[in-house]
């Protein structure tokens, strides 16, 4: 048995001055190593905070590797050592981890609006419903992810920078227009290869496709209303994972309620069977008990509710004082 350390990811914004440290555990044993790890457990070593976990030895392989370098709420790894011989501990030892995406990072930070959902918690709900799906073992390059909220399009840039299939729609069509703006100014600047499609439907609907970087990665973004999904996105294959950020602000205890009614069955029939579907909210307004209890009125999903899911409440700032994540699959028929 190996014992490896994490360096839990530090915190660039006050406002979400917590969040690693409530979520780096949950992600770690959701993440495909889970299964074989045994006592995760925050520590501190010289005021900056780890996890600490053993895996077998023959656990640890290029795979595993991979999927830590996928990481979001940790950054850095070493091998841990109580000792070394007579010398009494601990000692650190770094372990090297290629970086294999083939967009830079900076994709998901560089763009700032009002409203952004954080990157470092978007990274999160993309790898939760990947990790919580049936295709938790098929590469990135193999997943195509779904956000029926986009908004500035953190998620589907996130999806980019993972090396996944990215497909989102959005109302608000500034929000749609700007993102559009900046993506090709920003790959031009990158220099990095970019084509891109504007395809006009009816009415107000716009449809912009981007095939993005050498390995050829697509982006969807549609100008339209959430629960018009199916018919908007028709024609390409379904998703296997949506993950979202819902809407915030003192009036979402109702619009939460009203928007998932009206739109869950849409956002179901995209979904493949043993798809997951991962949602954040804010759970100050809209308790989570409530939240399972619509969804379950609502959908045969099953929601996963072992204690790992059920301890992902972090706070955000004064105004979001607890926000939640649900995580949810479509069983296979």
């Amino acid at each position: 048995m190996t014992d490896i350390l994490a360096q839990i990811s530090p915190q660039r914004s006050t406002q979400y001055s917590n969040i690693a440290s409530t979520l780096a555990p949950a992600e770690l044993a959701t993440s495909l190593m889970g299964p074989s790890l045994s006592s995760i457990v925050r520590i501190k070593l010289g005021h900056q905070e780890y996890l600490k976990f053993t895996i077998p030895d023959d656990s640890l392989d290029q795979r595993s590797l991979y999927e830590l370098g996928n990481l979001s709420m940790t950054c850095s790894f070493f091998y841990y050592y109580e000792h070394i011989e007579s010398l009494t501990g601990p000692f650190l030892k770094p372990i090297e981890i290629q970086d294999q995406h083939s967009l830079p990072y900076d994709l998901l930070m560089t763009r700032r609006y009002k409203g952004k959902t954080n990157e470092m918690f978007t990274h999160f709900l993309c790898n939760l419903a990947r990790y919580s799906s049936r295709y938790s073992h098929l590469p990135w390059s193999d997943i195509r992810i779904f956000d029926p909220l986009a908004g500035g399009c953190t998620t589907l840039f996130t999806a980019l920078y993972l090396g996944a299939e990215a497909v989102g729609v959005e109302k608000n069509s500034k929000d749609v227009h700007s993102t559009v703006t900046f993506l090709k100014q920003y790959t031009k600047e990158q220099k990095i290869p970019c084509i891109f499609k504007e395809e006009r439907l009816k009415k107000s609907t716009r449809k912009y496709w981007f095939t993005i970087g050498t390995n050829q990665q697509r982006c969807l973004l549609v100008n339209g209303d959430t629960i018009d999904s199916a018919s908007l996105i028709s024609g390409l294959k379904k998703p296997h994972c949506i993950a979202t950020d819902l809407p915030y602000g003192i009036q979402h205890g109702g619009h939460i309620i009203e928007l998932i009614i009206s739109a869950l069955p849409e956002w179901l029939s995209i979904l493949l069977p043993g798809g997951a579907i991962v949602m954040s909210w804010d759970s100050s307004r809209f308790p989570r008990k409530d939240m399972i209890n619509l969804i379950k009125d609502l959908s045969p999903l099953k929601i996963l509710d072992d204690d790992i899911y059920e301890n992902m409440a972090h706070r955000v700032d004064r105004v979001i004082k607890e926000r939640d994540v649900i995580v949810a699959r479509k069983e296979e028929l």
